[in-house]
């Protein structure tokens, strides 16, 4: 269902300042709509087959790594590294590469959140806004995934996840693993960031298995300095600020694909940005969790920019 394997057309890094240099390349057609993809975490990084969500013959594809993670260089990971950070990042690639307006923006999770920013805070420059498995990044759902909720459906991979949390602070594992993975000892920092991302890991599919996430000391530690760094300082916007200012998006088309049994960022917050924006259509996947790759969430998203590809 996925387009083709492409390569990219252009690659290059963009200083944006305060020591951070963005990763940045286009694929596709040079004329074509341009198409601006936007990665979840906070600092999960692009990859490969997000490239193939766009068709290549319609569309001009631009993705990048966010700040602090990916390819993106820095000299100190999350110094200067917020939400408003990110949305004037975007801005500046925009106008490295003269785009005048995104015909379309595409975010998962984290991305669908910094979408709705900077759609809500740059309304001229969105054509149009795909979104899938959001996330408004209210304090309830931060709660949800780290404290109550998710624990509720997973109980044995909840226990893993509190294993490294002395008892007497599993009242706040969000602070208590921040401090883990920020502080001195090298080792228990990785071993930390490693149960956070297996944790996360264990939740993203509708048919879920126990992950030990392969993935590199490096990645992992990226993601989970980024995700505390964001959610412990609450997003960097006022709880609840992201569904208040729908209102401003009245009139952009968008898709929301979101996953009917999604762990992660369940269905309700979708639901309430599709009441908040007038002219967003909500497609429900009731067989998919949260990952972009489950088959049908997958169709819907293509189904979704081919749409917006006139």
């Amino acid at each position: 269902m996925l387009y083709p394997t492409i390569t990219p057309r252009e690659t290059g890094f963009l200083d944006v300042g305060a020591g951070h240099s963005i990763y940045w390349e286009t694929c596709g057609a040079p004329q074509g709509k341009p198409a601006l993809f936007l990665h979840g975490g906070p600092g999960g990084g692009c990859f490969s087959d997000h490239r193939r969500l766009f068709d290549p013959a319609r569309y001009n594809i631009v993705l990048f790594d966010q700040r602090g993670c990916g390819r993106s260089r820095f000299v100190t990971r999350c110094e200067a590294n917020t939400t408003q950070d990110l949305v004037d990042d975007i801005e500046r690639l925009r106008v490295l590469l003269g785009v005048e307006q995104w015909a379309l923006v595409l975010g998962g999770s984290w991305g669908a959140a910094l979408g709705l920013r900077y759609a809500q805070l740059h309304r001229a420059r969105v054509g149009a806004l795909v979104l899938r498995g959001v996330f408004s990044a209210r304090k309830s759902e931060v709660d949800w995934l780290y404290q109550f909720g998710a624990s509720q459906m997973f109980p044995e991979g909840w226990r893993r996840f509190q294993a490294p949390v002395a008892p007497e602070r599993r009242g706040d594992m969000l602070r208590a693993y921040h401090e883990l993975i920020w502080g001195a000892d090298e080792g228990q920092r990785i071993a930390a960031a490693r149960a956070w991302c297996a944790w996360e890991a264990s939740l993203l599919t509708m048919t879920p298995r126990r992950s030990t996430y392969a993935a590199s000391d490096t990645h992992v530690l990226a993601l989970a300095e980024i995700e505390t760094h964001y959610f412990v300082n609450d997003c960097f916007m006022p709880d609840g600020e992201l569904l208040r200012s729908a209102s401003v998006l009245e009139g952009l088309p968008g898709v929301i694909v979101q996953g009917r049994y999604d762990m992660v960022t369940p269905a309700t917050t979708a639901f309430e940005l599709h009441q908040a924006w007038a002219g967003s259509r909500l497609e429900i996947v009731d067989d998919a969790g949260h990952a972009t790759m489950e088959p049908g969430t997958m169709r819907k998203l293509i189904e979704a920019t081919d749409g917006f590809g006139g």
